[in-house]
């Protein structure tokens, strides 16, 4: 199911989170998706790649701190800076599509640009990221 431009996403916490994630503000009432301020599209981007979980460790990849950027211009087309917790993920193709679906329900166009530099590290992870880890059974 195809969400509309015009809906603001996202407002509820999702029930299979580990832990409940700060919500982005929702606009004023009466502004729409096109009309809502750069930073808070970039906030529910941002919500929305929660929603991408990395297939080996089961954190999303917001939370793993592998996303380093995100931006969206005014016709909707979102770049994101993106790394992996190895150059040689073999998942690299599962995480992009599924990045790319969540996000092409508010985009035009979605593209990642793979970024190595600065590597990844454990400093990196949120501390949700690090609690939902702990949940798992990592000693992190």
């Amino acid at each position: 199911m195809s969400m509309p431009m015009e809906s603001y996403p996202f407002e509820q916490p999702r029930p299979s989170d580990l832990v409940r994630d700060d919500l982005p503000d929702a606009p004023k009432a009466g502004t729409t998706w096109a009309e809502s301020s750069k930073e808070e599209k970039k906030a529910v981007l941002l919500e929305g790649l929660k929603e991408v979980v990395d297939p080996e460790l089961m954190v999303n990849v917001v939370d793993l701190g592998l996303v380093y950027d995100l931006d969206i211009d005014d016709d909707l087309n979102v770049t994101i800076d993106m790394t992996l917790t190895s150059a040689a993920c073999p998942l690299t193709d599962q995480i992009e599509w599924e990045a790319q679906a969540v996000l092409g329900q508010l985009a035009r166009s979605v593209t990642i640009n793979w970024i190595w530099m600065p590597p990844w590290n454990l400093d990196m992870i949120t501390e949700d990221g690090r609690e939902q880890l702990r949940a798992i059974g990592f000693m992190i």
